[in-house]
């Protein structure tokens, strides 16, 4: 065979393997999260829990979560580990920014303080678990920021739909965390380049 021969098979192995490779990644979960005795399926994070032996560097984007009309937006956000949020103060009124626990662990409470309009503080978030967030100055704001294992997530829309994309084939373990309903766990199998799942959150 020809120098040139046998370039060319090899370009077409190369190529042949990325794709392949590239496919292995190309996997995603889509799913609808229905609720029972609670108000809404919007909202909800919806994440893959701690895959053995694998580790996850730290994300370098930033998540902005914005006030904004008297609101924490948006009012539910996930975040895998280690990932830096800035709070931004959109409304023209000063705001604080503090949260009593991270899913109840009292220790790990923090207050960022009182900024003013267009001012915005980060803070990163090495804690798995629940921040509560509120404000200080005005009581009737809430929101809440989902620290999750992996980069593996999603937060429902209005009509409890999610999908979580490039997602190695395996089996994980799903799990679901509501505002007003209990935790939810359930196995799923990602070896189509879809995994379809549903999903129950009850109050």
């Amino acid at each position: 065979m020809s120098l040139a021969g046998i370039v060319a098979k090899a370009v077409i192995a190369a190529s042949v393997t990325l794709a392949l490779a590239g496919a292995s990644w190309a996997n995603e979960i889509k799913g609808k999260v229905s609720v029972q005795g609670i108000k809404s399926a919007e909202n909800i994070a919806v994440y893959v829990d701690v895959i053995a032996d694998k580790k996850f560097d730290p994300p370098k984007d930033h998540i902005v979560v914005d006030q904004r009309k008297m609101a924490f937006l948006p009012h539910v956000v996930a975040v895998e580990q280690g990932t830096t949020v800035d709070f931004l103060n959109s409304d023209p009124v000063g705001h604080n920014v503090y949260w009593p626990s991270i899913s109840g662990n009292k220790k790990l409470s923090h207050n960022l303080g009182t900024w003013p309009k267009g001012d915005k503080k980060p803070f990163q978030f090495n804690d798995l678990g629940t921040a509560s967030l509120l404000c200080n100055v005005h009581p009737e704001m809430s929101g809440y920021v989902v620290v999750v294992p992996t980069p593996y997530f999603a937060v429902t829309d209005k009509d409890g739909n999610f999908e979580i994309k490039n997602i190695p084939a395996g089996k994980y373990t799903l799990k679901a965390w509501s505002e007003d309903g209990k935790p939810t766990t359930q196995a799923v199998d990602v070896s189509a380049a879809t995994a379809t799942v549903e999903l129950t959150v009850k109050k």
